[in-house]
């Protein structure tokens, strides 16, 4: 019993050797992919007319501002006259800053629903090439979460994710 509780001891550092580690760098994966620069694209855009009607906002905000500078001015502008414009510039700020959190919410939404299938299919992928390679970790390089990777012991597995996904 004690020879075989020896022999599994000496032998289990060696199956620590035995394990087989992988890499891939992400940032090289998905700019190369069709469907991310689609997306991307798609992001784009929205994200300038958002920006565009953000601008178009601002530009009205800072003309009606100017108009009640100029009646403010005046010396006749009645104090009514004048409260109400004041009001009708702090709801058009706040609309403006509503608008603005909106899109931005809008834009969060949309890119995580654009890239959640492409995602799904890198990891697929992923997985795939973990599996045919029998490794026992594969990490990506392009985080930075990774302090250090042996590259000299560990493959690098990009060129065969994106072979897996079509990327040439």
């Amino acid at each position: 019993m004690k020879k075989i509780l020896v022999v599994m001891l000496m032998l289990a550092p060696m199956s620590i050797f035995a394990q087989k580690f992988a890499h891939f760098d992400m940032s090289q994966v998905l700019p190369a992919m069709e469907e991310y620069k689609a997306a991307s694209a798609e992001i784009q855009k929205v994200s300038q007319q958002y920006q565009e009607e953000l601008e178009r906002l601002q530009k009205e905000y800072q003309t009606k501002g100017e108009e009640y500078q100029k009646l403010a001015d005046e010396k006749s502008t009645a104090q009514a006259i004048l409260q109400s414009k004041a009001q009708d510039l702090q709801k058009m700020e706040q609309s403006i800053q509503d608008f603005y959190q909106a899109s931005q919410q809008d834009l969060q939404k949309q890119q995580s629903e654009k890239m959640e299938g492409i995602q799904a299919k890198v990891m697929a992928a992923i997985k795939k090439i973990g599996e045919a390679g029998n490794y026992t970790y594969v990490v990506d390089t392009s985080t930075g979460a990774i302090p250090f990777i042996n590259t000299s012991l560990s493959t690098d597995v990009t060129a065969q994710i994106k072979a897996e996904l079509g990327i040439k």
